[in-house]
């Protein structure tokens, strides 16, 4: 393959796009598995509604398995096998969700029972290659190319989305369960195949470049103190800006899922949407989130940084906007069609994507901000921090809307008092965020964890299970 390396700083951008096409192929599969057979389990077999939504919650709630995937990469001191044993595992599990929801048409129980496997093989296999790759990423990329190459990445898989919807949507017209098994094993072998060749070579390749010193840094796996998991992931939690990361991703992840779910619903009963205006809202969201992207990767690189602000600046200044962004949407709830509401949604998408990618490059940064070989393990507690607050965010803001509605009369009344309370999230993250040390913080533990968090911390160990 071509050089995808530089001298002086690891992975170059050839080898960013290469792990891009590694995201674009997770994200094929994981978009036909949440997208494609939920609409089939609903509309063709007449399942009720709330069997691949708890489904897709099962493959999240797995994925607080990130952060073992994380310790096991860092202990075999090479990603590659873990992505690619991940992206094995992720693929299985696609092909036994499309064979069991075949058999849903007449072996419901059974068919049931099968896709439940499925999608907890679907977590496991996100968890293991999603958690390998940041860690690389982290590991491999020059700072000043950490937020570029976070956008890069994200955009990638977005289109491993968008092509794969829309692919597989044209291949499975007419409907079959044939068709359906038959696609999904397609998406499943093309995207390993995709896997293996955009990682071949590339990791030895990158620890080449780095040069001596990085490899010296890096202690082999025999030279490292023989710590469990369990001790490694304490020894992680103790880190005052590691924990408090955590919890700022949970929290401002749970007000970005929290809308996700409620803005087509409220665009509909409230304003009136056709179904089409309707999702042609998610386009156009969707649109100023690649926008905001842009602008946050462009912030991280050295010479626009000095103008516009640091990554952290755009983290905080990101959760403010999507605040204000969602108190503009209770306020198209008050006013109706009075209120700009697809200019709102556009920019909730700006202010969503810039504080996402500003993240992202904290999260890179951050990684190695720790003792040497602990990446893995970093992204993997940041990964399940932020899977299980999707998973807990989407039931969180139907629930509420539900509920809203239903002590309220007025529709519009009940979903702004849901989105001014997402807004909450948001400013507490942005809280989060601007007392979050990324810079100065060398390891050293958390003197109080009470007085770091207003009294309610978090505790180490089982209470990390227990939080999530």
């Amino acid at each position: 393959m071509a050089r995808a390396t530089s001298p002086s700083s690891g992975l170059a951008w050839l080898g960013i796009v290469r792990l891009g096409l590694v995201q674009a192929a997770l994200g094929a599969i994981v978009v036909l598995t949440t997208s494609t057979l939920n609409r089939v389990m609903v509309v063709e077999l007449a399942l009720p509604a709330l069997l691949p939504g708890l489904l897709v919650a099962l493959h999240y709630a797995v994925q607080i398995s990130r952060p073992a995937m994380g310790h096991g990469s860092d202990r075999s001191r090479r990603r590659s096998p873990w992505i690619i044993g991940g992206m094995v595992v992720l693929a299985l599990g696609a092909v036994l969700a499309a064979l069991a929801t075949g058999w849903m048409a007449s072996q419901r129980l059974a068919g049931m029972a099968l896709a439940t496997l499925a999608f907890v093989l679907i977590g496991l296999g996100v968890a293991a290659s999603g958690t390998s790759v940041l860690a690389l990423l982290a590991q491999r990329v020059a700072p000043e190319r950490r937020a570029a190459a976070a956008t890069t990445v994200w955009i990638m898989m977005i289109m491993g989305f968008v092509l794969c919807a829309g692919i597989a949507g044209r291949l499975l017209d007419p409907y079959s369960a044939g068709r359906l098994l038959a696609v999904a094993a397609g998406v499943a072998v093309c995207a390993l195949t995709l896997t293996v060749l955009a990682l071949w070579g590339l990791e030895s390749a990158a620890a080449a470049a780095a040069g001596p010193a990085a490899l010296e840094a890096e202690p082999a796996p025999e030279a490292r103190p023989a710590l469990s998991f369990r001790e490694v992931l304490d020894e992680v939690w103790a880190d005052a800006a590691a924990r408090r990361f955590t919890v700022f991703i949970f929290v401002s992840m749970l007000a970005y899922s929290a809308q996700d779910l409620i803005l087509e619903p409220f665009a509909g009963s409230v304003l009136a949407y056709s179904p089409g205006e309707s999702t042609r809202l998610s386009g156009l969201q969707h649109g100023g989130t690649l926008l905001g992207m842009v602008m946050a990767a462009a912030a991280g690189s050295r010479r626009v940084g000095r103008l516009c602000g640091s990554l952290s600046a755009w983290t905080v200044g990101g959760c403010v906007a999507a605040a204000l962004a969602l108190l503009g949407l209770a306020a198209a709830g008050l006013w109706g069609s009075l209120w700009p509401f697809r200019l709102n949604v556009f920019l909730l998408g700006v202010a969503t994507g810039a504080f996402s990618i500003a993240a992202i490059g904290s999260m890179m940064r951050l990684a190695n901000e720790g003792p040497s070989g602990r990446a893995g393990i970093r992204m993997g507690l940041w990964g399940a921090a932020q899977a299980i607050a999707f998973a807990v965010g989407g039931v969180l803001g139907t629930g509420a809307s539900d509920l809203a509605r239903w002590l309220l009369a007025d529709t519009g009344l009940a979903y702004a008092c849901v989105f001014a309370a997402e807004a909450a999230l948001f400013l507490a993250a942005a809280w989060l965020a601007a007392h979050l040390d990324l810079t100065a913080h060398n390891g050293r533990p958390l003197p109080s964890p009470r007085a770091a968090f207003g009294g309610s911390a978090l505790a180490p160990g089982a209470d990390i299970q227990r939080a999530r």
